[in-house]
């Protein structure tokens, strides 16, 4: 990769995500007008300056985090690590001064010894880059493991059969974290994953959306935002805001833009409910802070006393898993209770659910056809339609 301006130079970019929601975030970035090219486990690569690089930070609802490849080489050995490293174009992704923040994981490599490597890149950077400096732990891991509102730089290496894939962070921190979830309820869901959900079902933001097992309001705040067409990253900071040559006047014309295509109130019905009082008024507080408060009909109740609206519509929800023995009772219920919803209604109803057990879905007396796996809290879980 040559070096050259902030404005002109066109970047690599991977948007990492959560295993499973490849083909969901490929398809956010076809919608975004930046083609999709190899999806990997673990994320889809695309290229693109920084006004690509921009807009995906901005609008993608299903990625962890969008980075910058700054090049890739092989290497058997420390010398030639490093001899290769400091040859990157460094100075593009960090400025001087900077605070350096080093993940590095290896596989199947001659160099196998993660603080070494991570120590070699620390010379690199700081040869290129001046006043750079890594008081950060380098230890192994990937991304995904960043408290909030951390400050460094982060670089990402990973070796894999002697090749060295060197990124920089664009993102700051991790993208589910919009800004507005600062209250949860029991077992809270990612952003990221409510979102992959509603695009993975293919809700019409025009059409009824039900929760009947919302928590903290995770799902139906994200629907609102889509509904809306809100961008989910407008109210956050990014690393990219550090960045050599970043233009703040750029990059604020780029959100006023966005904000000025979004509407001023949700299309769609939608409505969120939960038995629990202390869910209900978590979820209340994140949707004012979302800035959708206005959009979601919240009610306190459990789902038996719950009543479809007079229309067809989309139910999108995370059931109780029931992982305790001592809880698998009351959760078949509550999947029995879904499933009585639905069928008492005239009209058809398409139902999302997330399932960390495929045999609670025969509840809910549906047929349902799985849309993506992956992982919530650790729980493996399918996520599955009557589509």
């Amino acid at each position: 990769m040559a070096v050259g301006s902030a404005r002109s130079t066109t970047l690599d970019l991977f948007a990492i995500c959560a295993p499973g929601l490849e083909p969901i975030v490929a398809g956010e970035l076809a919608s975004l007008g930046l083609a999709p090219e190899t999806g990997t486990p673990g994320g889809v690569s695309f290229r693109g300056g920084d006004d690509s690089m921009w807009r995906a930070n901005l609008w993608l609802r299903a990625a962890s985090r969008v980075v910058a490849r700054v090049g890739s080489f092989r290497a058997r050995a420390l010398g030639e690590f490093e001899r290769r490293a400091r040859a990157l174009p460094w100075d593009r992704f960090l400025t001087p001064g900077c605070s350096v923040k080093i993940r590095v994981t290896a596989h199947k490599s001659r160099l196998y010894h993660t603080a070494a490597i991570a120590d070699r890149i620390a010379s690199a950077i700081a040869e290129r880059v001046s006043g750079a400096s890594t008081p950060a732990s380098t230890a192994d891991g990937d991304a995904d493991g960043d408290a909030p509102g951390d400050s460094h730089a982060l670089v990402i290496v990973r070796v894999t059969h002697d090749t060295c894939l060197v990124s920089a962070d664009s993102s700051g921190d991790l993208l589910h974290r919009r800004g507005y979830r600062l209250r949860t309820a029991k077992a809270p869901m990612r952003e990221t994953l409510a979102a992959a959900m509603l695009l993975a079902g293919q809700w019409e933001a025009q059409a009824a959306l039900v929760d009947p097992f919302c928590g903290s309001g995770t799902i139906p705040i994200e629907a609102a935002l889509i509904a809306r067409r809100l961008p989910p990253g407008a109210r956050r900071r990014f690393a990219f805001e550090s960045w050599p040559g970043f233009s703040p006047a750029r990059w604020r014309r780029a959100v006023d833009t966005a904000l000025e295509s979004a509407l001023p109130a949700s299309p769609a019905s939608i409505l969120a409910s939960d038995r629990d009082a202390g869910a209900i008024a978590a979820a209340r507080d994140n949707a004012e802070r979302a800035g959708v408060i206005g959009d979601i009909a919240f009610t306190q109740e459990p789902i038996a006393s719950i009543t479809l609206p007079d229309t067809s519509g989309w139910i999108v929800t995370n059931p109780p898993y029931g992982v305790r023995v001592s809880d698998r009772a009351g959760v078949r219920d509550a999947y029995r209770q879904l499933g009585r919803l639905v069928r008492a209604h005239g009209h058809e109803w398409r139902t999302v659910v997330m399932l960390a057990d495929r045999s609670l879905g025969k509840a809910i007396g549906r047929d349902l056809r799985s849309l993506f796996r992956t992982s919530n809290g650790g729980i493996p879980v399918d996520v599955a339609a009557n589509l």
